[in-house]
Parts: C-alpha cells; sequence; structure tokens
C-alpha cells in the first residue's frame, strides 16, 4: 500500500511539474494509472484532494488556476520548486544538526532527517556533517506527553480540539474547548496556548496535564491567531517566565538549584537553609510546589496561600 501511495504521489508529481498549462482533474484521471482504477468519481476525488493535500505537505507548490470556462486547473512551476543554492558555514550545519537532535524522542525524527536530506540535495557540503559539528551540544527537550504529536498537527492544521485537563489545584480534570495556537517548550515542560472556547479567552495548558485522548473537531476558528511572537510571551507569562515582583522562600541547603539560578539574592540561615529573593510572576506557585518540603514560601502571603493550596489539592489526589 505504501510504494502503491508513492508510486501515484510521484506520477502526480511528474503531470504537474511537466505540463506547461494548467490540467484538470479529467485531465489527471486520464492520465494516471492509479486514478483510472479508482471505483467512483467520489473514490477519485478523495484520493485525488488527499494526495495533492500529501505533496503541498512535502513542499510541492501546486496553483489552482481557473480559465475562461470555469475549469479548474493544477500545476506545479519548476520555477516556484526550485530551490536557490544554499551555502551553510559549520556554525549554521551545527544549528541545523542541534535542532534534528531536538526531535530524536518525538515521532518527527525521520521528518528532520529528512530535511537535512534535502538540505543536502539543495547545496549542503558533503564534508560537512550537522550531526557531529560542536558535538559537546547535546539538546535534551523530553516529547514524552502523548498529547504532543495530536496537539502538533492541530496547530498545524488548525483544527480546534477537546480534551481532558487537571489544573493543579484541582481534584478532577475537566473538559476544554480550545482552538490551538502553538507549541512551546519552558523549563522541560511543553506547554499549549490557545483560545479556550468556554472561558472565551486565551490560556495555556501544560501537557502532562491533560489526561486521555485529544480529539479533532471540525469547524473554523473563531478566534483570530496572534502571531509567533505574541504566543511565546503567553506562554512565557503562563508558565512564569514574565516577573513584576520579588518573593522571599527558604530553601533547603544543596537543593533547588534552577530556583538558585533565578534568585536576585542568597542569604545562609544555618540548620541547613538558605533565604533566597526570586523574582515573581504567574506560575510561581506551580513551580514550587515541584520542589515539595524542601522550598517554604515566606512572602508573599498571596504566593504562600497559593503553594498550600496546590499542595492540598496534590495531598488529596
Amino acid at each position: 500500500m505504501a510504494i502503491a501511495k508513492a508510486e501515484r504521489l510521484m506520477n502526480l508529481a511528474l503531470c504537474l511539474l511537466g505540463t506547461r498549462r494548467p490540467l484538470s482533474k479529467r485531465e489527471l484521471r486520464e492520465s494516471i494509472e492509479a486514478y483510472l482504477e479508482a471505483g467512483s468519481d467520489d473514490s477519485f476525488n478523495r484520493m485525488f484532494e488527499r494526495d495533492k493535500d500529501d505533496l503541498r505537505e512535502l513542499g510541492l507548490v501546486i496553483e489552482t488556476v481557473e480559465n475562461l470556462d470555469g475549469e479548474v486547473g493544477y500545476l506545479a512551476r519548476r520555477d516556484s520548486n526550485r530551490l536557490p543554492p544554499i551555502t551553510l558555514d559549520a556554525e549554521e550545519a551545527a544549528a541545523l544538526g542541534l535542532a534534528a537532535k531536538v526531535w530524536q524522542q518525538a515521532r518527527l525524527a525521520g521528518a528532520a532527517s529528512g530535511a537535512l536530506q534535502k538540505l543536502r540535495a539543495a547545496g549542503l557540503p558533503e564534508d560537512v556533517d550537522p550531526y557531529e559539528a560542536h558535538g559537546a551540544l547535546e539538546p535534551h527537550i523530553p516529547v514524552h506527553e502523548a498529547a504532543f504529536e495530536p496537539l502538533m498537527l492541530a496547530c498545524r492544521d488548525r483544527r480546534p480540539v477537546v480534551f481532558d485537563y487537571r489544573k493543579a489545584t484541582a481534584a478532577h480534570p475537566e473538559t476544554r474547548h480550545v482552538e490551538p495556537w502553538a507549541l512551546e517548550c519552558w523549563r522541560g515542560h511543553w506547554y499549549l496556548a490557545g483560545w479556550d472556547r468556554d472561558r472565551g479567552a486565551e490560556r495555556v495548558f501544560r501537557l502532562s496535564r491533560i489526561t486521555g485522548k485529544v480529539r479533532t473537531r471540525a469547524g473554523r476558528y473563531t478566534a483570530e491567531v496572534p502571531d509567533v511572537v505574541t504566543v511565546r510571551e503567553t506562554v512565557a507569562g503562563w508558565a512564569g517566565e514574565i516577573a513584576d515582583r520579588s518573593a522571599i522562600i527558604r530553601l533547603r541547603s544543596g537543593s533547588g538549584y534552577p530556583l538558585r539560578a533565578k534568585a536576585v539574592s542568597v542569604r545562609e540561615l544555618g540548620d541547613g537553609w538558605d533565604e533566597l529573593e526570586i523574582p515573581y510572576g504567574h506560575g510561581l506557585d506551580a513551580w514550587l510546589v515541584e520542589f515539595g518540603p524542601d522550598v517554604v514560601v515566606l512572602e508573599p502571603a498571596e504566593l504562600r496561600a497559593d503553594v498550600v493550596e496546590r499542595l492540598r489539592a496534590v495531598a488529596k489526589g
């Protein structure tokens, strides 16, 4: 089946690249044997639309042209599908290799490898190995969450999703209807930024708190999708990256090194404890809970109350 589909896609690509004028569906069906074998017009139409989408996903630029008689035709102009010469130095090749390694734990590993092969075909020097350059650098962005791949595809295809989500302060998950915008990795955790239809506002969801399967839904987005920069700022803000205040905490000596790296000041208290002043922004309470009994919040009182509430929710299961 895979070989048959690959052959069909190749034949369709050759037809679209080899024509000087747009070809109609009828002409394409008569030119490709697999389409002639389609049992009905509906079967052919579904097959053709899937194949066209697959070729576009692979990078082929397919134009849709309507002639004077209103008939729709398709073609792939060679000048639109030809990459210019690409020259990469050692640092740029290393960056590409590191980017490809990011996905080594996910099912995107094959796509990342294929992208590098395309770059070699487009001019990446054979003596430059993007996987080996600067080998001391080893990126590690875990992608273990089952929700990652369906959400990544939903973001790409602009498809609304439904999933069950358990907030850190809740004992049980609740159903959320979301228009996904983008996935971002922050402090080793993946977050989804999107539009929460039930609340009528943008929200950020931590993938590790999604339970069950992610289900896609038909229909268009109801809210405008912001640009990439805005989405990243939203993720950073909700995850606690943007801080506008300071908090004072007690931290057990020899623990909490990520907190120490963020600390504005550190003072030894004795008896195995230190006092830290750290930036305080949205999401800090959820981060502090991860350090369990090694952290005690001193001030502000609202942060202390939020941490206690989260700990009680965790204790309840």
